[in-house]
């Protein structure tokens, strides 16, 4: 089964990072108030990028890299895989 490293664009223009199996599903709980702490407090604008895994181990440890980068990396990073992201206010 394949898992998702996935990053939100949050309305503060933060960005939140984490994994699943079911994109749409996840997003939407996320966009409901229904997901995680942060983006109850952070609400989403856009799903930025996801990048598919082979399994939850790899797509957790990729996760953990992630959000080990500092915010301009992590924008770098989205630059690269070709979305503009702009910086938090």
């Amino acid at each position: 089964m394949a898992w998702f490293l996935y990053m939100i664009e949050c309305e503060d223009g933060s960005i939140y990072t984490g994994i699943t199996v079911n994109l749409t599903q996840r997003y939407q709980a996320h966009a409901n108030g229904k997901g995680a702490r942060y983006t109850r407090s952070h609400p989403p604008r856009r799903l930025l990028v996801s990048v598919e895994y082979p399994d939850r181990s790899a797509a957790l440890k990729a996760e953990h890299e992630m959000k080990r980068l500092s915010a301009v990396e992590k924008r770098a990073f989205c630059k690269q895989q070709g979305v503009s992201v702009r910086k938090s206010v």
